[in-house]
């Protein structure tokens, strides 16, 4: 990949991130220049970290592939509705190459972006006074530059507890440019290992987690955000104490069974660790994130994606809290569906357009259950599991001990994470199969059942292919194993 951080006379990024108006507020964006002469205040230095959040908003939320709903459409969560318009069913149906549009080319690029902005703030930060303002701009770089790049390796690369090969298997490129260091604009870089990925994004989560703000307002990292992270990825790098000891530090509380619903209709922050914000009173910065489940009106629910029977009858409906904010019955064509309600619409609204709920307390809380099962601490590990299920059901049995603890810590997780982009990189970073039911997609199984009902864990299309233009663009750009 060319390193495109250095384009100083032409480079345009939207930093001019946008959000509700007691989110990020509006300013205006640098369309181009020099970094050295633009970054000279902490307000130019907050415009640059907010077009990062711009870039990532930009891939976790697009309509048609965001990161929020594409790793939900490639398992077991859902299926494809017929009578929608079929999108995005080369993901669904595993036929995605090196050149399939939608995600495979538009996470490489919109993630690079966000990293090549993070390193535009972190390469001028020298242009600031030593002191917590600086910090807390570099915290912020440091930490949207590490999830970019965490959200590269895990789509393009193995996980590393996926397979016993992982951490020596071809990672992506990490590209750092620290100290106004500009680098060399023309290189064209070779793939790195899995591990040193990791090293290197748990390096930046590590020093961000000491410097950034306790609190930076909503739609922006702070202390809390970094330290969630720091739980999701030592938990897929198999660093579990780590993992335990960065979901101790968390201290947003989960949300409760009765804010639940209001937290997907953007009626409440309730259990939120970083969100993607979207300005809904700027018809220029949103995305309608739900339209990739379906797109709504008044009188029919045009489903894209709906909930895969078996996964729906998995749920204890009359006694989980969650299952009001997961489905509702929809309506097209005279058939009936199980259709997504998260990321619906805000309250009384079914356009799509909410906030992306990047990361959660319940996630954390998840994160830190798993991490103690696999130090073999199963009281702990069992505790942990019931401050959720404390909060999600009238009632239920629990007590369980080995793999039946395992069993309901990773239910729990599908369940309270759903539609919102982890089952993917969960069944891929345990070396699970995705296992579809032979269910159809009619509200009672009924219908046109999935076209591939399994891929086997070992299957290279759990790593995306390489997009093709960066292949050809790049010589030294190694192309995944299966393309």
């Amino acid at each position: 990949m060319k390193k495109h951080i250095n384009l100083l006379s032409s480079l345009f990024i939207a930093l001019s991130f946008v959000a509700c108006s007691d989110e990020v507020e509006d300013l205006q964006p640098f369309t181009e220049g020099n970094p050295e002469t633009f970054f000279n205040s902490v307000e130019s230095f907050q415009s640059g970290v907010n077009g990062i959040y711009s870039q990532l908003w930009n891939y976790y939320s697009s309509p048609g592939s965001g990161l929020q709903g594409i790793p939900d459409i490639l398992s077991d969560n859902v299926i494809l509705a017929t009578t929608g318009r079929r999108s995005n069913e080369d993901y669904y149906d595993y036929r995605y190459v090196p050149t399939t549009g939608g995600a495979i080319p538009l996470y490489w690029s919109e993630a690079y972006e966000a990293v090549n902005a993070a390193n535009l703030v972190i390469g001028q930060i020298d242009n600031l006074a030593d002191g917590p303002a600086k910090d807390n701009i570099l915290g912020q770089a440091l930490a949207a530059r590490a999830l970019a790049h965490f959200d590269l390796a895990r789509v393009y690369a193995k996980i590393p507890t996926q397979s016993s090969d992982a951490n020596s298997s071809p990672g992506i490129v990490v590209i750092k440019v620290e100290d106004g260091d500009t680098g060399d604009p023309f290189a064209q870089f070779t793939r790195e290992t899995v591990a040193s990925n990791y090293a290197e994004i748990i390096a930046d989560l590590e020093q961000a987690r000491l410097l950034v703000a306790e609190s930076n307002g909503e739609g922006r990292m702070d202390k809390d955000a970094v330290n969630g992270l720091l739980s999701r990825v030592y938990l897929y790098n198999g660093n579990y104490q780590q993992a335990i000891d960065a979901a101790n530090r968390v201290t947003t509380p989960i949300a409760t069974a009765a804010e639940l619903p209001g937290l997907y209709t953007d009626s409440n922050n309730a259990g939120l660790v970083y969100e993607l914000a979207v300005n809904t009173s700027s018809e220029a910065n949103f995305n309608n994130v739900g339209v990739l489940y379906s797109q709504s009106n008044s009188s029919a629910t045009i489903s894209e994606y709906v909930i895969d029977l078996g996964f729906w009858q998995s749920i204890d409906v009359g006694n989980d809290a969650r299952a009001e904010v997961m489905r509702f019955i929809g309506t097209n064509q005279n058939n009936d569906y199980n259709a997504i309600r998260k990321f619906l619409g805000e309250e009384g609204q079914v356009n799509g357009r909410v906030d992306v709920k990047v990361l959660r307390a319940a996630e954390v809380l998840l994160n830190k259950a798993e991490a103690q099962f696999e130090l073999g601490q199963e009281a702990e590990a069992l505790a942990t599991l019931n401050e959720l299920r404390d909060n999600r059901y009238d009632s239920y049995t629990g007590g369980e001990t080995g793999q039946a603890l395992f069993d309901a810590i990773s239910f729990e997780r599908r369940v309270e994470l759903s539609f919102e982009g982890h089952r993917w990189f969960d069944l891929k970073r345990l070396g699970q199969d995705v296992v579809r039911t032979n269910a159809g997609d009619i509200i009672d199984g009924t219908g046109t059942p999935p076209e591939v009902r399994v891929l086997s864990a070992g299957d290279p299309r759990f790593q995306f292919p390489i997009p093709q233009a960066e292949i050809n663009a790049n010589p030294n750009m190694e192309q995944n194993p299966g393309y």
